[in-house]
């Protein structure tokens, strides 16, 4: 059996849908599993064990040169690559024209089909085109955590009930760095942001707990920001250089926990296990938090919380 998912974006999208590989490899132990991604994603898609093949795509790149010859060659390349494949079953996980219009592209097996959602569910992202691009339309809940939606949707469409905790098959390193917390800040939404002062006396905190702060960066504005932060701590906070996603992932799993916004870093702590608070500025972890164990858990909602809160949330996580 040969399965196609499609989930191209965003990190904590893609992340949070990894469980439903392992749900799909127990179900099916002998089916093959590819995967369509955006190429930002793609190496960590890589590193999810039962992912055959792992299938990048640049929509974001190539909508700012959709005419030049070298989009329209990697867009060949691509189409190419996805049909070599014949599937049984292709399931779109985005919910959106654009990755529709990538499942649809795919070669079905003749007694093959293609699966999406059927309905809007609360919080998500969902386009109703869909419906007339894909051959099964399958009914949501009107109001469900993602990643129970992403493997409910992967059930339906096969014919099983998602059983037990959500599992994440990430092949990763075992933690080394039992000292370090590391602060997942960054965030492309400027609502999900905490107030950088709320950071530094978090850390001063920590600090005097025996903790060092570990502070990734993506970008230019997260790199001044963490500049400033450790400069606030001193010698106990390292900036930690701008790495790729697996090198990323590889390092959070060498330290003792995370604290972090509504991200995609975040996500990938609770796909890494572990301890984890994560912060919320507006009313969505009821759909995208941590659930299921007690070393992981969200704070706040209608607004921030303040420092108290998130730092007795730790104590509560490491325990």
């Amino acid at each position: 059996m040969n399965i196609l998912i499609v989930k191209m974006s965003s990190l904590g999208d893609v992340i949070q849908t990894i469980p439903v590989v392992q749900d799909l490899r127990k179900q099916f132990p002998d089916a093959n599993i590819d995967w369509v991604v955006e190429e930002a994603f793609a190496p960590l898609v890589h590193r999810v064990t039962g992912v055959r093949r792992v299938l990048p795509l640049a929509q974001r790149r190539w909508r700012k040169a959709r005419w030049s010859e070298t989009t329209r060659r990697e867009r060949r390349h691509f189409d190419q690559t996805l049909k070599q494949q014949t599937y049984d079953a292709v399931i779109d996980f985005q919910g959106l024209i654009k990755s529709a219009l990538e499942a649809r592209c795919a070669r079905l097996h003749p007694d093959g089909f293609s699966a999406t959602y059927g309905n809007r569910s609360e919080a998500c992202g969902y386009e109703w085109p869909v419906q007339l691009l894909l051959q099964r339309k399958l009914p949501m809940p009107a109001r469900i955590h993602a990643v129970a939606r992403y493997r409910l949707l992967a059930g339906l469409a096969m014919g099983y009930e998602p059983q037990g905790q959500a599992a994440y098959p990430l092949s990763r390193a075992i933690p080394t760095q039992p000292s370090t917390v590391v602060f997942a800040h960054g965030t492309t939404r400027p609502d999900n942001e905490w107030k950088e002062a709320d950071w530094v006396t978090l850390g001063q905190r920590l600090i005097n707990a025996g903790q060092r702060i570990a502070l990734p960066h993506a970008n230019a504005r997260e790199q001044a920001l963490v500049s400033r932060i450790a400069h606030a701590l001193g010698d106990s906070a390292e900036i930690w250089p701008r790495a790729s996603l697996p090198e990323i992932m590889d390092r959070m799993a060498l330290c003792r926990g995370v604290v972090g916004v509504d991200s995609g870093l975040s996500h990938m702590a609770v796909a890494l296990n572990l301890p984890h608070v994560q912060i919320f500025s507006q009313p969505r972890a009821w759909r995208a938090g941590p659930v299921g164990c007690s070393h992981q858990v969200a704070v706040g909602g209608e607004r921030a919380p303040d420092v108290d809160t998130v730092w007795n949330a730790w104590q509560r996580v490491i325990q």
